[in-house]
C-alpha cells in the first residue's frame, strides 16, 4: 500500500514574498500550475485569505490527497485535473473571465512522486520502471528502457541528463536487456552501478542522470513547459506576477529564453519609434536565477538544485 509521502515546499517564503504584490485586492486569482501536495497552495491560502486558488495537476493521486489537505479552503479552492499545459482551457471553463493575478509553475518532481517507491521515480527504492505522472496514460520509463535503440538512450541521456557517460550506459543497457526485460528501478541502477568506471568522479549517485533523463522524456515535461509558460504569461493581468522554479538546465534556459522573448523589444535597434505591439509586455523581478538560501539547503535537500525567476506583466498583448 502507498503511504502518504512528506513535503517540504522549495522556496516558500521567497515565492509568497514576490507574489505578495499583486495579490493586495479581494478576490484575486491565483493559478498553482502543479499544486502537487498541496504546499504552496496552502501557504497562498493562508497568507492571503482574501485570494482564489486554481490548482492543477495531472497526477489524480496527488490532487486527492491535496484535496484533503486544503479542505478549510475549499470555499476559495478549485482543482482541477489537467497537465499545466492545458491551462489556457482549463481556465476557459472554471474563470472565462477573472484576471489572473499571481502564477506559480513549480517545474519540479513532488514528493508525491520521489517518495513513493511504486511510482519508479527514484534510485534509491527499488519499485516498477514507471515515472509517468499520471500512470493512466503513456509510455512507462521501462517501454522507453526496452524498446529504445543505443544510440537513441545515449542522445537521451546526454540531452535531458547532461550524462558525460551517455553511451557507456546505453550500451551496457542495450546488453542487460537481451537477457531479461528491464522492468525495475534496483535492476536499472545495478546495470549503470556496473558500466561506471571506479575511477570515474561524479556529484551524486551514479543513477541520478539517467533518472531524470528518463523522467523528462516520459512525461514530456520540455515540451509542456514550452506550451504550458506562453499560455501562463498570456493569462496574467497587467499588475500579476508569476513565479517559475526549475531544477535543470534544461528547464531553466527555456523559461529564460520564453520571458526574455517578452521582456526585450521585438523591433530592430534602429526603428525610431518602437510599434505599440513590439513593445515588452513583460518585466523581470528576479532574472537570476536565484538558488536556494544556505539553510533552506540544509534543512530541504531537495531545493538544492533550484532555480527561481520571476517576471510582472506591465503591458497587455495587443489584441488581447
Amino acid at each position: 500500500m502507498m503511504t502518504t509521502p512528506t513535503h517540504i515546499p522549495v522556496a516558500l517564503e521567497r515565492t509568497l514574498e514576490l507574489l505578495a504584490p499583486a495579490l493586495q485586492e479581494p478576490g484575486a486569482l491565483v493559478v498553482d500550475m502543479t499544486v502537487g501536495l498541496g504546499g504552496h497552495a496552502e501557504a497562498l491560502l493562508q497568507t492571503f485569505p482574501h485570494i482564489h486558488l486554481l490548482g492543477i495537476d495531472r497526477d489524480p493521486r496527488a490532487l486527492e490527497l491535496s484535496t484533503e489537505r486544503l479542505a478549510p479552503h475549499s470555499d476559495r479552492l478549485t482543482l482541477v485535473h489537467a497537465r499545466y499545459d492545458e491551462l489556457a482551457d482549463v481556465l476557459s471553463q472554471h474563470y472565462p473571465s477573472a484576471p489572473v493575478r499571481g502564477i506559480l509553475l513549480d517545474a519540479g518532481v513532488s514528493s508525491m512522486q520521489l517518495d513513493v517507491a511504486e511510482r519508479g521515480f527514484s534510485y534509491m527504492a527499488a519499485g516498477a520502471l514507471d515515472m509517468r505522472m499520471n500512470q493512466e496514460v503513456g509510455e512507462s520509463a521501462a517501454d522507453l528502457i526496452n524498446s529504445l535503440s543505443e544510440v537513441e538512450l545515449a542522445d537521451l541521456f546526454r540531452r535531458y541528463g547532461d550524462e558525460p557517460l551517455a553511451t557507456r550506459y546505453a550500451r551496457a543497457i542495450v546488453a542487460a536487456r537481451v537477457e531479461r526485460p528491464i522492468t525495475t528501478t534496483d535492476q536499472l541502477v545495478e546495470i549503470l552501478d556496473q558500466a561506471t568506471p571506479q575511477a570515474h568522479t561524479r556529484r551524486g549517485h551514479s543513477a541520478k542522470r539517467v533518472f531524470q533523463a528518463l523522467r523528462i522524456a516520459v512525461n514530456k515535461e520540455l515540451e509542456s513547459l514550452e506550451a504550458a509558460l506562453p499560455q501562463a504569461l498570456d493569462a496574467l493581468d497587467v499588475g500579476g506576477r508569476i513565479v517559475v522554479l526549475s531544477y535543470q538546465s534544461g528547464e531553466d534556459r527555456l523559461v529564460k529564453h520564453l520571458i526574455e522573448k517578452r521582456v526585450s523589444v521585438q523591433t530592430p535597434v534602429d526603428l525610431p519609434v518602437v510599434p505599440e505591439a513590439d513593445q515588452p509586455t513583460m518585466r523581470w523581478v528576479v532574472k537570476g536565477p536565484e538558488g536556494a538560501t544556505a539553510a533552506e539547503q540544509e534543512t530541504n535537500p531537495r531545493s538544492q538544485s533550484v532555480r527561481l525567476r520571476a517576471a510582472e506583466k506591465i503591458r497587455r498583448e495587443v489584441g488581447s
